[in-house]
């Protein structure tokens, strides 16, 4: 029997509690396409991505029950999911204090690198950036629309990359 490339004792914990709270179990699959991601913080990863890697480590998932298990960890706040400028869905870790800004009207602001794909969250937003976003959501509440999730990407190359690019 193949060794699963993570096990329930490396899961962690903020993880673990998140799966447990929706009643996921922790089957190979759950915990091999975890393992995608442990193995690739920040990044944000495609459907395809993930199959690609977990058939690499030598597992043979089905794509629909793989787009459902997806799916099934960003529901639980496991995984953050979002469009890319190309409206292709990506799927991003999500961190320790990650849940609650990923509730419907919560945001979490976004960079991702077009050259590496390093997707990764904006943690500092300044108080300025909060009002304005609460104004927004206060225009259209007046308007009688309701805002049911906030994306906010800002897309472009990160440092890594452009220090590349003036080496290159």
């Amino acid at each position: 029997m193949t060794r699963s490339p993570i096990d329930a004792d490396t899961v962690p914990d903020h993880l673990q509690a998140r799966l447990e709270a929706a009643g996921l179990r922790r089957t190979l699959a759950t915990r091999a396409a975890l393992g995608v991601f442990l193995a690739r913080p920040g990044q944000g990863l495609t459907h395809a991505q993930v199959l690609q890697a977990l058939r690499l480590r030598g597992h043979e998932p089905n794509r629909v029950t793989l787009y459902r298990l997806l799916d099934r960890l960003a529901a639980c706040a496991v995984l953050a999911r979002h469009s890319d400028d190309r409206g292709t869905w990506r799927y991003t870790l999500q961190g320790p204090g990650d849940a609650a800004r990923s509730q419907p009207t919560g945001w979490q602001p976004r960079f991702e690198c077009r050259r590496c794909g390093q997707d990764r969250a904006l943690d500092e937003v300044s108080a300025a950036g909060k009002a304005w976003l609460r104004d927004l959501q206060r225009t259209l509440a007046r308007q009688g629309d309701v805002v049911e999730r906030v994306e906010l990407a800002l897309h472009g190359v990160c440092a890594p990359c452009a220090e590349a690019e003036r080496a290159a």
